[in-house]
């Protein structure tokens, strides 16, 4: 399947000739490219202006230039678009990386990084959070956190206690912790109040940027970069592991510790985008098969075009969520809609190897 291919390109060394540009080239195109679409992403809305504006409100604004600018403008740019659109690139980027390693641990280019049950764990202690009248959107983002992490931890000691280890144990047993926290989250929503806690936990679920400020983001930027630079770092063993747990051991790889740590960095990553904007479904499952077109399976190619990818696809899709319609539509609607086609057609091109 997916995994012998790409083990025979490893082998080979002929990852990435068969396709047109080099990948240093597609990271430039695509950083270019994100600068762009988030500049033009600023000037979208209710209150729209032009780039020219934009562009001078943002750069004088930091470079403490004369102001001739409304001062509407200023408050639009600063503080409601431009946090949303930083939060955007981050969670696209987060979720678009961690669905690369996953599909690169787990060896199947249809998993996502809610297998190990990150995000409906994460769900469950926002919930919580606001079930309790806890107020303060830094307590909810602890506590998705913390549950987040705490579900992936059930997870890997599953297996554990059975006595196997292996990728198809590890994928039933996040298979059990996610029932089990949709179960708890299903019970939450019951004793919920109807007029406001049942409302604010439903909107968690269906993930939105509307509230995002700039604190916000700077308490979930370390993890993020921590759990980026690690997956990056290693994203060479990761390409090791896809060939199979046997030919890694035979290439010097410890196998256990480099799946433990890629899980865990993509665990952190997955949870910091939950607690940042609630969940937000099929990025981390169709952005990087988007950028294995691109650039091929190898991972530390097909990393950091993922990234690109993701944060320029959220960005998109977040714009598109708060002008398409006469309200904010919830990001997961728009993400579900451009997925769920997008998976259907792996799913044909796969049927003969899924069979």
């Amino acid at each position: 399947m997916y995994s012998k291919d790409k083990a025979a390109d490893l082998k080979s060394n002929r990852v990435g000739r068969k396709y047109a540009l080099p990948t240093l080239i597609w990271v430039l195109i695509l950083a270019v490219l994100l600068l762009f679409i988030s500049l033009v992403c600023l000037c979208l809305g209710q209150y729209s202006m032009t780039m020219g504006e934009s562009i001078q409100v943002l750069f004088g604004k930091m470079l403490h230039t004369q102001v001739t600018w409304k001062p509407m403008m200023e408050k639009v740019i600063f503080y409601l678009r431009l946090p949303r659109i930083i939060a955007a690139g981050l969670v696209g980027a987060s979720l678009a990386l961690s669905g690369s390693a996953y599909q690169g641990i787990f060896r199947n280019p249809l998993v996502s990084p809610d297998l190990l049950g990150v995000s409906s764990g994460a769900c469950v202690g926002a919930a919580l959070a606001i079930l309790m009248g806890l107020n303060g959107t830094w307590i909810q983002q602890v506590m998705a956190f913390g549950t987040g992490l705490l579900s992936v931890g059930l997870t890997l000691l599953i297996p554990k206690m059975l006595g196997s280890t292996s990728n198809i144990m590890l994928v039933l047993s996040g298979v059990i912790v996610s029932g089990l926290m949709s179960s708890v989250m299903g019970m939450i929503k019951y004793v919920a109040d109807p007029q406001s806690q049942l409302q604010a936990i439903t909107f968690w679920q269906m993930g939105s940027f509307a509230y995002v400020k700039y604190d916000e983001i700077g308490s979930v930027l370390a993890p993020m970069a921590v759990g980026t630079v690690i997956l990056l770092l290693i994203s060479w063993w990761i390409d090791i592991l896809s060939m199979g747990e046997t030919e890694a051991k035979l290439l010097g790889a410890n196998a256990r510790p480099i799946r433990n740590v890629a899980i865990l960095c993509s665990s952190i990553l997955t949870a910091s985008a939950v607690c940042l904007c609630g969940t937000i479904s099929w990025v981390g499952l169709v952005i990087p098969h988007f950028a294995r077109m691109l650039v091929g399976p190898n991972s530390t190619k097909l990393m950091p075009v993922a990234c690109l990818l993701g944060a320029i696809f959220m960005i998109v899709v977040d714009t598109c969520s708060r002008n398409i319609a006469g309200v904010e539509l919830p990001v997961s609607i728009l993400t579900s809609l451009i997925g769920a086609p997008f998976y259907i057609m792996l799913m044909k091109r796969q049927k003969g190897e899924l069979q």
